[in-house]
């Protein structure tokens, strides 16, 4: 059936929200942009927090964290975790950035995670991110569509079609002009897009992003593709609900943690192994006058729901999924379970997981993986093993994962957002 006007415009809303989220630290830049115009308060970790309710985001590097303190909490009110990551895999820019040869100018880049390599060739691709300048400002770049990884051409490679195997150190370093490298400087283009001199930089993380805008197509617009749905599908839909979120309405304390490094691993000072999420809830809880054994029966009455996508049954390999669990696109967000605790939720995470989406009017699908095939993992363990919170990991079905550009159910987006406003209701 078609989907509706408000799914429709909520995919729409997310395309903004990916095209202006090309690198992690653009990502956690525009959660606090349009957290900020919805009326929330931007805080400094440098500073001190003020104590009454309300709601604030912070960010560190390429994560924030916002929440939302109701008017009537107290030391020992609980608190409602929506999780989700802000990198995505591909490539970074390394150091010595400027390459080439025959007359090509080329970028040198390093793989980031684990990226379907092919799927990165043929597009227009961009380069973003953050560059650290002499005076000691920080500085987003973007550069628009300026790179692009040609293939081979199949008169060059007549088996090409029997496999392509692509060696990451000398096939996958894309071209963006012509010239002489040794003329030349790709620094020179991000200094531009971020309106400062090349001879200001003194270092930068940058990685390389889709150019294409996000798309709803399909019959009766049931799809939507773009790159970094994984997880900006879910980054989104926490920004969206925690927007509607009314800290006059009581209940628990709502946050949003969208954290950066999942693809590799999580740690570090902005993962979730990191220890950015259990500094924001002590400063939180201390503002209340919470003790740390009150904070600790807050936490116990607490939940995180840690949303990453997860696979949709493909119907072309249908034999690399569970034979009878095949979530598939457009029938709801799903509910990751693994017996191996690669994924946290148990069986009370699913008994309370079915009451959000009932409560939200939404269809749920479980995923779990075939036993031949490895599970991957995300940051609901982590943030369990942290924190001790109650977790579940949830998501939203796609194809195409770790594609340059994944596919996702317009439906599906927007009813995961349905689903984590009513999570945050408690």
């Amino acid at each position: 059936m078609p989907v509706t006007p408000a799914a429709l415009a909520h995919a729409e809303d997310l395309a903004d929200f990916v095209a202006a989220s090309p690198s992690s630290y653009h990502a956690a830049a525009e959660v606090a942009r349009r957290l900020e115009s919805s009326g929330f308060t931007r805080l400094r970790e440098e500073d001190a927090w003020p104590t009454q309710g309300g709601r604030y985001v912070v960010v560190r590097d390429g994560a924030a964290i916002a929440w939302v303190v109701p008017a009537d909490a107290t030391s020992t009110t609980p608190v409602q975790i929506f999780g989700a990551h802000t990198d995505s895999p591909g490539f970074k820019l390394k150091p010595q950035p400027t390459t080439g040869s025959r007359g090509w100018l080329q970028a040198a880049v390093e793989v980031y995670g684990g990226p379907l390599l092919n799927s990165w060739l043929d597009r227009e691709l961009r380069l973003a991110g953050r560059l650290a300048l002499a005076d000691g400002r920080v500085v987003l770049a973007d550069t628009g569509a300026l790179l692009r990884l040609p293939q081979l051409a199949i008169h060059l490679d007549r088996g090409v079609n029997n496999g392509l195997a692509l060696d990451k150190q000398t096939e996958t370093q894309p071209v963006w002009g012509l010239g002489d490298a040794t003329e030349a400087d790709i620094l020179a283009e991000l200094a531009s897009s971020a309106d400062v001199s090349t001879s200001e930089i003194r270092g930068y993380d940058v990685v390389v992003a889709d150019s294409a805008r996000g798309a709803v197509f399909g019959k009766d617009d049931a799809f939507f593709a773009s790159g970094r749905l994984d997880d900006l599908a879910s980054v989104h839909a926490g920004v969206v609900a925690l927007e509607a979120h009314d800290p006059a309405a009581g209940g628990p304390i709502a946050v949003l943690a969208a954290f950066d490094h999942e693809e590799l691993g999580s740690e570090s000072r902005s993962g979730a192994a990191g220890p950015f999420l259990e500094d924001v809830l002590e400063r939180v809880y201390a503002g209340l006058g919470a003790d740390g054994s009150a904070r600790r029966q807050a936490y116990a009455s607490s939940w995180c729901l840690s949303s990453d996508v997860g696979h949709s049954v493909h119907p072309n390999y249908a034999a690399k999924h569970d034979p009878v669990v095949q979530p598939v696109l457009g029938s709801g967000p799903i509910l990751k379970i693994n017996a191996n605790q690669r994924y946290a939720t148990d069986a009370i995470g699913t008994a309370s997981w079915r009451t959000w989406c009932e409560r939200a009017g939404v269809a749920t699908q479980e995923f779990v993986s075939n036993n031949s095939v490895p599970c991957g993992s995300t940051i609901g363990p982590i943030t369990a093993t942290r924190l001790g919170i109650r977790t579940v990991d949830v998501g939203i079905p796609i194809l195409s994962m770790h594609s340059a550009r994944e596919l996702a159910g317009v439906s599906d987006l927007h009813d995961l957002t349905r689903t984590a406003q009513s999570f945050f209701a408690g």
